[in-house]
């Protein structure tokens, strides 16, 4: 004989299976992100009291601009960054010391929006230099007047190739959502490679002699301070917020 469940039973049943699921994604913190093997920098702020970003581990480069560790909606903490008009705001990690000049690095992220104004803007996220004139900013990108699209870019500045942001029309920057986006500085060829979500975008590279910039070589310095934020460096009446979680920089590939 059929057993009929209870109105009760079957109430239960159905509010477990009315639950809404969320989605893992980029944003999840994973536990042990910073227990990895051949890292050379790691955080993801879980250790880090909410307020005023600080730690003794990092240092901070701001100008109109504020970091501020608070927790998302799923509870885990993250570095809110935040910048006035082309104002900077910089978790700033010194003392870097990569072997044979070449590293990885892999940060979360998530832009509330990209500037639309003025054209041209040019914007940098993660930034590394050294001892020599190149700044190079491997997660950038500019906003296209003629396309009216922010792109993102690898980029450079302050040596002989001169300013120059290589982006392309096949990589729209995305706001509003988390991304996990890895980096190489390669050193035996001066060259730059991202991955967005796993996924290699190899119309970004840059190399030594592939770049965006005046027709001579592109050379890395010698890196000791990697900055990971937000600068804008054209006047702009608009606030920007970024959000990162485990950042990451290794002498292998991190992953996402």
């Amino acid at each position: 004989m059929r057993k009929r469940l209870s109105s009760a039973v079957l109430a239960a049943l159905f509010s477990v299976v009315a639950l809404p699921v969320a989605a893992a994604g980029p944003a999840d913190h994973r536990p042990g992100t910073c227990d990895r093997p051949g890292l050379l920098f790691c955080e993801d702020f879980q250790r880090v009291p909410t307020g005023a970003g600080t730690s003794l581990r990092w240092g901070v480069d701001t100008k109109n601009g504020s970091l501020e560790v608070e927790r998302d909606r799923r509870g885990q903490k993250v570095l809110h960054v935040r910048a006035e008009g082309n104002g900077r705001a910089f978790l700033k990690v010194d003392d870097f010391s990569p072997p044979g000049n070449s590293f990885w690095g892999r940060v979360r992220v998530k832009v509330a929006g990209f500037p639309a104004q003025p054209d041209w803007a040019h914007y940098t996220l993660v930034e590394a230099t050294g001892d020599g004139p190149e700044v190079v900013r491997p997660l950038g990108g500019q906003y296209v007047p003629t396309l009216d699209r922010a792109l993102w870019g690898v980029g450079a500045d302050g040596g002989p190739t001169g300013d120059w942001t290589n982006w392309r029309e096949s990589a729209p920057s995305e706001a509003g959502r988390w991304q996990c986006v890895e980096w190489r500085m390669d050193a035996t060829d001066n060259r730059v490679e991202l991955w967005f979500d796993g996924e290699p975008r190899p119309d970004l590279t840059v190399s030594t002699r592939e770049h965006g910039g005046n027709q001579v070589d592109f050379l890395f310095p010698r890196f000791d301070t990697v900055k990971i934020g937000w600068q804008l460096y054209q006047p702009n009446e608009g606030a920007y917020d970024l959000w990162y979680d485990d950042i990451a920089l290794g002498s292998r590939r991190i992953g996402c």
